[in-house]
């Protein structure tokens, strides 16, 4: 059982430490969905200046389940990790095909959608319909690493949860018998909603304070450097799709990707690079090479290229007894496929 004490502090904490942010003078869960997934791996002031322009674009889940692929990457260009967008698009589509452009409540039919796991879907319960649960967010983990494993490597989330779910206060108006296994709200201000805010302010004040104590989480990881990475080679790979997206004919051709990425790599310092042409033609999807009988053309063609996104690997063009790979880079060396959205 989580001590009033502990409760009291964190409430007093968070008070002092909130942060007036754009997402949280609203209810919509739309607005807060969206604020959830830009805010995986993006700081909060970028964050901050680029959801006005995608509202503005993008207003209501309708008007994103309705554009096109390549907008909602155009729009999301800057928030990296290209795959949010692309989850977001999808997801949308589901809510208007299955919910009428409504958000589910329950954790099972949140996590159902595209691109929502457990804590963004806890995000959405507790911002936008104020419901009790678990919301394993970053800021939340360094709270409790900090508070109840001060001194404990590799702490796994399985001994979280059950301290994160006993703080949680009840939703407001439970009855005595919904209580149970969430916290009794000490007031009728201590609801899920503002007490996952405090915990995420004071989380966030903890990480500048202190040495990030989410380190000593099993699970942590640092995020590789985006300089000079295959992310961020393929994240221009994308504008450049984007950009030629209405030419005639659209799209760019593997030489003239090549080309552009050597000359961000050049402009750099930085070697050119080579493609092996492995490639995926859908979100998700790996390696995939062509099928035997099938161009590179009609495979492509036939995964639907216009509503995906290709992805390339930097590296050497493959062992040169590699049939697969010969016949790719033949076909590259051509330059007669064109890639585009």
């Amino acid at each position: 059982m989580i001590q009033d004490p502990f409760r009291s502090m964190i409430r007093s904490e968070g008070v002092l430490r909130y942060r007036d942010l754009p997402w949280r003078r609203t209810r919509d869960p739309y607005i807060i969905w969206l604020s959830e997934v830009m805010l995986q791996q993006t700081q909060v002031p970028r964050v901050e200046t680029r959801m006005p322009a995608w509202l503005e674009r993008f207003p209501t889940v309708q008007a994103l389940a309705q554009a096109a692929p390549s907008d909602v990457l155009d729009a999301w260009q800057g928030m990296g990790y290209n795959r949010r967008a692309l989850a977001l698009h999808r997801a949308a589509q589901q809510l208007v095909e299955d919910w009428g452009g409504e958000f589910p409540r329950e954790t099972r039919d949140l996590v159902a959608l595209p691109g929502i796991g457990p804590a963004t879907a806890q995000g959405i319960r507790s911002f936008a319909f104020d419901l009790p649960g678990v919301y394993l967010e970053t800021n939340v983990r360094t709270v409790f690493l900090h508070h109840f494993f001060p001194d404990v490597p590799a702490v796994p989330d399985r001994e979280l949860v059950p301290l994160i779910q006993a703080a949680c206060p009840a939703a407001p108006g439970a009855t005595a018998d919904e209580i149970a296994p969430f916290a009794m709200p000490q007031d009728d201000a201590d609801t899920p909603r503002a007490w996952y805010y405090a915990l995420l302010d004071y989380g966030a004040y903890l990480k500048k304070a202190l040495p990030n104590p989410s380190r000593r989480s099993a699970g942590y990881s640092r995020q590789s450097k985006f300089e000079g990475s295959r992310r961020q080679k393929r994240a221009h790979i994308v504008r450049m799709l984007l950009a030629a997206r209405d030419g005639q004919p659209a799209g760019i051709t593997l030489d003239a990707a090549m080309a552009g990425v050597n000359e961000m790599e050049e402009a750099a310092g930085r070697a050119p690079i080579g493609f092996d042409c492995k490639h995926s033609c859908r979100p998700g999807a790996r390696g995939i090479l062509p099928c035997r009988g099938q161009s590179l053309a009609e495979r492509l063609a036939r995964l639907n290229l216009k509503n995906g996104i290709v992805r390339f690997r930097f590296s050497a063009w493959g062992h040169p007894k590699d049939r697969a790979a010969r016949s790719l880079r033949a076909a590259c060396d051509e330059g007669k496929y064109t890639y585009g959205f």
